[in-house]
């Protein structure tokens, strides 16, 4: 395990792992506004990289385009309403398995875990590779039936026209592109924290992911 920076021992990094649409993305940004941390969802880079080369989808340059997308990406103040779309989710885990793609945004997302004072950070990788010395690891997981319904009703609060058995499938196909990335890391951590929201509304999924921080951070001290 990579050991702490010396800048990071009065701060906290929380890596929060899981599936797509387990509900990990909301309980990030929950708990970091709890702890006053910022929060980099790093699955909108992947996003931001697919729909820039969605035109190319299925043709001999995609993955090139996407190499070149993803080293001219320098920030992290992506819309992720914009970002939401289920295409672009499968686009995003299309050229999340291009080694290249996952090293240029690899820099990035370092940079964001090891600024001074902490942070939280959510994505596939988060604490295996990208912050494997994480003072607390999450790993968010939901069946694909809640998964779906969940997913199905943040495009419908937007007004955008869902279909559910689509929607099933494409989480479905997704999962296994995930598994099958030998460039990511869809299981969790040895030492991560396995929490079910199958069964939980996001109020108390927080109070859930709080518990386990505070009781890591507790037996740390």
């Amino acid at each position: 395990m990579i050991g702490k920076p010396a800048e990071m021992e009065n701060g906290m990094i929380i890596a929060v792992d899981g599936p797509a649409a387990s509900g990990k993305g909301t309980l990030a940004a929950g708990l970091a506004r709890h702890y006053g941390l910022p929060h980099l969802d790093t699955g909108l880079l992947y996003r931001a990289v697919g729909r820039s080369v969605a035109a190319l989808e299925g043709q001999p340059g995609f993955e090139a385009a996407a190499i070149r997308a993803a080293r001219a990406i320098s920030g992290t103040g992506f819309d992720g309403t914009e970002l939401s779309g289920a295409e672009i989710g499968v686009l995003a885990s299309k050229v999340a398995v291009i080694a290249e793609v996952r090293s240029a945004l690899f820099d990035l997302q370092r940079r964001f875990a090891l600024q001074p004072g902490g942070a939280v950070l959510d994505g596939r990788d988060i604490g295996t590779r990208i912050a494997p010395e994480a003072d607390v690891k999450l790993f968010i997981v939901a069946d694909s039936k809640a998964r779906m319904e969940r997913r199905a009703r943040q495009l419908e609060a937007r007004g955008l026209p869902v279909d559910r058995y689509a929607l099933y499938h494409q989480i479905e196909e997704r999962d296994a592109r995930d598994m099958a990335n030998p460039n990511g890391g869809f299981y969790p951590a040895p030492d991560a924290h396995l929490l079910d929201t199958t069964l939980l509304d996001i109020e108390a999924a927080l109070r859930a992911a709080v518990a386990i921080v505070d009781g890591v951070m507790a037996r740390k001290a």
